[in-house]
């Protein structure tokens, strides 16, 4: 497993909370959160709405999340324990837009950020610039503090910018459902009648690339890498 592609993990424990059953049809215990950053030039450039370099690098970052997960699941196993990873950006319950489990669930119980109002997950060193990989599990794992507090402020700038209306402006906090914050519907309807082109709808991105905790880390070194091309 190429560790050194895992830019910020963290252990949640996921007790209480429905996952993915085990091979004892069992909840998972715990989780290990994975974040992978977008290029920050691709991510700063969709504000009028996604492009192809963006369709891209999303496919391109989904890809390392899988590949990552999978082998990360193999080597707990291989340990004598149970694991299943969370295949990134796939629906399996496509009339509720909603997959097996959400990633944001597993990171913000992991520590690594909070919910932004645009519903998706904010982290200090990336902003929200990001995608997620999660592996269940049952191996005991020291996991760090929850995160239970939104650091977004007054700010409404994704809210305002969302051309779909589907941001409620509704702050975060556990226990607040998605719905309260997003209407799902809503911008899946537009994605698909806007930006089809793009992985079939599945694309937009433009409330993520206003959010000025991912803004302000183009300056940021961890970003070095993308600096190059």
């Amino acid at each position: 497993m190429d560790a050194n592609k895992v830019t910020l993990w963290g252990a949640a424990n996921l007790d209480g909370f429905s996952t993915p059953p085990n091979s004892n049809d069992k909840p998972f215990a715990f989780a290990v959160s994975l974040i992978f950053p977008m290029n920050p030039q691709i991510m700063a450039g969709i504000q009028n709405g996604p492009n192809q370099a963006y369709a891209d690098e999303y496919a391109r970052v989904n890809q390392i999340i899988n590949e990552i997960s999978k082998q990360l699941a193999e080597k707990i196993i291989s340990r004598g324990y149970s694991a299943k990873p969370l295949a990134a950006s796939v629906r399996s319950d496509p009339v509720h837009i909603r997959a097996d489990f959400p990633h944001k669930t597993a990171a913000t119980r992991a520590g690594l950020g909070w919910i932004g109002r645009h519903c998706q997950l904010i982290t200090r060193p990336f902003g929200s610039w990001i995608r997620l990989g999660t592996v269940f599990t049952d191996m005991p794992l020291s996991c760090g503090p929850a995160l239970e507090k939104s650091f977004c402020g007054t700010c409404m700038k994704c809210v305002r910018a969302c051309p779909a209306g589907a941001l409620t402006g509704t702050a975060w906090h556990p226990g607040v459902g998605r719905d309260a914050i997003l209407d799902a519907a809503a911008c899946d309807t537009w994605k698909k009648k806007h930006f089809f082109a793009y992985h079939k709808g599945h694309n937009c991105g433009i409330c993520s690339s206003v959010c000025p905790h991912s803004v302000k880390t183009l300056k940021n070194d961890r970003f070095s890498e993308f600096r190059r091309f």
